[in-house]
């Protein structure tokens, strides 16, 4: 399709140049409609149905089922809520499947396998993009989309929110980690597990006093919140704040003492009246999180 477009692209600037440039009314009014009709009418409807009809083969090949993992994606204000190997057909059905390995802002997927996403959300439209991946798909409440993709080469991609949302839709981004599929059964099995913490630390005390619990979950431990992501395994991910900063202690400390300063709009509340040794705390209790 490149190579014909930039053959008609030539062909079209050529004959522009050679009529107005170089041989300036050489051709009459009949030779323009013949021009007309027949480069401009026959041949794009030609062209056009030869592409519609290869285009149309290839939808059986992209509309392939699935023989890789299910996971569910809920785009969210203004992040990605994940679930991996949840159970459930697409089908008509108004809301994700319950369940699964919960995560969120980073996708890992098996190479050579096709997974499938069930893509939701509970708010407003978003879409979801991973350019190097797949095409695009809305994510719309009250509405279950599917997308199946193949990723065949491993590494580590972008995907962004391609739909606008609301203030922080360009701060919306997330990870997606193509690895084997033994390096994905194994990812997935350490996802499952509580985290590996105690709970008597002074950052986790710090945490529940200031009410973060409510909205987070930290599967072993009391923190059983569901509005915001699950921070069970936060430190294992390449970002925090949905793509917005890389994983550090102090971009961590960063985003929770100042948040709408990293990502105005952003729902959660900053904790900039606490002292800079509570947000330590906190910040280096939740980078233990892997």
């Amino acid at each position: 399709m490149l190579a014909g477009a930039v053959v008609i692209w030539v062909a079209v600037i050529g004959l522009s140049v050679f009529a107005t440039k170089i041989r300036p009314g050489a051709y009459g009014e009949k030779a323009g409609l013949r021009l007309i009709v027949w480069g401009g009418c026959v041949f794009p409807v030609v062209v056009l149905t030869a592409l519609l009809v290869w285009g149309l083969q290839m939808m059986p090949v992209l509309r392939a089922e699935a023989n890789g993992p299910t996971i569910a994606v809920s785009a969210e204000r203004f992040w990605w809520r994940v679930a991996y190997d949840v159970d459930g057909e697409p089908g008509v059905a108004k809301s994700l499947p319950e369940g699964g390995v919960p995560s969120a802002n980073e996708i890992w997927l098996p190479a050579g396998l096709r997974s499938e996403f069930l893509i939701g959300s509970p708010d407003v439209i978003h879409s979801l993009w991973i350019p190097s991946i797949a095409g695009k798909m809305d994510a719309i409440p009250g509405r279950v989309n599917r997308l199946v993709v193949e990723p065949t080469k491993p590494g580590v991609y972008n995907g962004v929110c391609a739909e606008f949302c609301g203030d922080a839709h360009a701060q919306m981004a997330l990870r997606v980690v193509v690895v084997s599929p033994e390096e994905y059964e194994a990812y997935v099995a350490r996802q499952s597990q509580p985290a590996s913490v105690g709970a008597d630390d002074e950052g986790f005390r710090r945490f529940t006093e200031n009410g973060c619990d409510a909205c987070h979950t930290v599967r072993g431990t009391a923190a059983t919140g569901k509005v915001g992501p699950d921070l069970t395994h936060l430190a294992s991910r390449r970002t925090i704040a949905a793509g917005t900063l890389p994983m550090s202690p102090e971009n961590l400390a960063t985003f929770v003492g100042f948040t709408h300063r990293v990502k105005p709009g952003v729902q959660m509340p900053s904790y900039g009246m606490l002292s800079e040794d509570e947000i330590a705390a906190i910040a280096g209790w939740l980078e233990t999180l892997k």
